[in-house]
């Protein structure tokens, strides 16, 4: 199993645990406006840290941004497979193309 299926199960097995014990269940016991404001902070840290063109704090950052992002799916009953489901089916198409395709169905 790859990592973000393996942190995946992990998030979803803690959603379930004591608030006052998890981090995740916590999260998740606060609702969705909690959730997406960590990911708007950690989505600031990450383009923050791009900006100064520190490369380890700039993985670091995308990673909190990545578990963050899962715990956002996670509450919406999505996972990372839904993601790469979507990332492959866009594999191999052009990002013009696939952006134009998008403003059409509006």
């Amino acid at each position: 199993m790859d990592i973000l299926g393996k942190l995946a199960a992990v998030i979803e097995s803690r959603k379930a645990q004591d608030p006052a014990t998890s981090y995740v269940a916590a999260l998740h016991a606060r609702g969705l406006p909690a959730i997406l404001g960590k990911v708007e902070e950690e989505a600031a840290e990450t383009i923050e840290a791009a900006q100064t063109g520190d490369k380890e704090k700039l993985v670091h950052e995308t990673a909190d941004l990545w578990f963050h992002s899962l715990i956002m799916l996670s509450h919406q009953g999505l996972g990372p497979q839904h993601v790469l489901k979507e990332l492959n089916r866009r594999f191999g198409v052009s990002g013009l193309v696939e952006k134009a395709g998008r403003q059409n169905q509006t």
